[in-house]
């Protein structure tokens, strides 16, 4: 099996920030993750990221929310699109 591109979606808002998606399921784990899933999901506008999940080799599971950086331990796909909307609603609200 090769990768497999599961989900991909950029969306503009009004605001001019973006939201973009982009989820691929691999053959096998990613060292260190366990699971057999690549994401990159971000959130920001003028060239700044706001929040951020992503894995990658070596570092494994982790979200950014602002400048911090905090491990993320990533249960399913679905949990990962609702964790990364809270962020983002949280981050929008006043």
């Amino acid at each position: 099996m090769s990768a497999k591109l599961l989900a991909r979606a950029k969306e503009i808002r009004d605001d001019g920030s973006i939201v973009e998606i982009v989820i691929w399921e691999l053959p096998e784990p990613l060292p260190p993750s366990p699971h057999r899933y690549k994401y990159r999901l971000y959130y920001g506008a003028a060239g700044v990221s706001r929040v951020r999940y992503d894995n990658e080799r070596g570092k494994g599971d982790h979200r950014h929310v602002g400048d911090q950086e905090h491990g993320y331990s990533f249960t399913s796909v679905e949990q990962l699109l609702a964790d990364f909307q809270s962020d983002v609603e949280h981050w929008e609200q006043p």
